[in-house]
């Protein structure tokens, strides 16, 4: 007897192409042809296609591309949008390729050949890559440098062009299609962490929502979650340490129904004790991520039906 396929199984579309493994997409979208839930489900940063020039050119390969994953961030994620039909977009592209939550100017120059440099060599560096984890990681604490040799300017044209556009094209267009079918829409931008340290005698928290401290999504959305770790038991910050990128600033517009959270999962809470494979608690992770799902989707719901009326709750202001 062959299982039914939930609807989210049923559609899959691929885009964009990831530079140096012909024939792979940069990114795949699981998605009903008419939306189940008004919420999206992303994953920038568990992508795993690495092309073989890539790890050559890579100081460490294997622990730098292993630290720079949201590790199997997807594997969550495909089980819960199988489990409660979220459409679903997953880049294939690795963070250690292209950076999917960094503005595409957000580079730091002194990577590249001095021929492919602007004129001024900080000209759109924004703080993260002066930090070494702009548009193209340069370095990582504990492991310094991670790369062999300077990048030139075609394998940052090839990588925005063939990686990074396609996917926030894709993404805006998956968010103004579930606003127009349900008056508004939430994206839940999925990373994962490392644990955060204890405070005041409690354990660090398990989970953190990130809405750009109130620009990204309605306050009672945002409230609608921690409503939910509560009930579950599970800890949650709100934005710091992370409050949120550039997925976020693109993409999110209150004002307009498009609303966005970022969502950093302990990557202790759902892998293995070496923080590699999958672990024991994958499952209950799973389970706490689908009740946020059906959790939200209900209040964003709840939003939109305000929002028709023309009296919008004052949390959304």
């Amino acid at each position: 007897m062959h299982r039914q396929k939930s609807p989210i199984e049923s559609a899959v579309c691929t885009g964009g192409r990831i530079p140096g493994l012909p024939g792979t997409a940069a990114y795949r979208v699981w998605s009903a042809s008419a939306s189940c839930l008004p919420v999206i489900l992303a994953v920038p940063h568990a992508g795993r296609g690495y092309p073989r020039r890539l790890l050559d050119d890579m100081r460490n390969a294997e622990s730098s591309c292993l630290k720079l994953e949201d590790r199997y961030v997807d594997r969550l994620a495909r089980a819960v949008a199988q489990q409660t039909g979220a459409a679903l977009l997953i880049a294939q592209a690795p963070r250690a390729m292209i950076d999917l939550n960094r503005a595409p100017d957000d580079v730091d120059w002194e990577m590249f050949t001095r021929t492919d440099r602007p004129d001024t060599v900080t000209s759109g560096a924004g703080r993260r890559a002066r930090t070494g984890l702009g548009l193209i990681p340069r370095r990582l604490p504990g492991l310094g440098e991670l790369w062999r040799r300077p990048l030139d300017g075609k394998d940052l044209t090839e990588r925005v062009t063939q990686i990074h556009e396609p996917y926030h094209t894709c993404l805006g267009e998956m968010m103004r299609a579930h606003a127009e079918r349900w008056g508004a829409a939430l994206l839940l931008d999925l990373h994962s962490m490392p644990s955060l340290p204890a405070r005041g005698g409690h354990p660090g928290a398990q989970f953190v929502v990130g809405d750009r401290f109130g620009a990204s999504s309605a306050g009672s959305l945002v409230a609608s979650a921690f409503a939910h770790f509560a009930r579950t038991g599970r800890g949650a910050a709100h934005n710091r340490p992370y409050a949120g990128g550039y997925v976020l600033e693109r993409h999110a517009k209150p004002s307009a129904g498009l609303h966005a959270m970022q969502i950093e999962i302990d990557r202790a809470t759902y892998l293995d004790a070496a923080l590699v494979e999958t672990g024991d608690g994958f499952i209950d992770v799973v389970d706490v991520l689908c009740g946020l799902v059906r959790t939200l989707s209900q209040a964003v719901a709840e939003l939109a039906e305000a929002g028709s009326s023309g009296v919008w709750p004052l949390a959304a202001e």
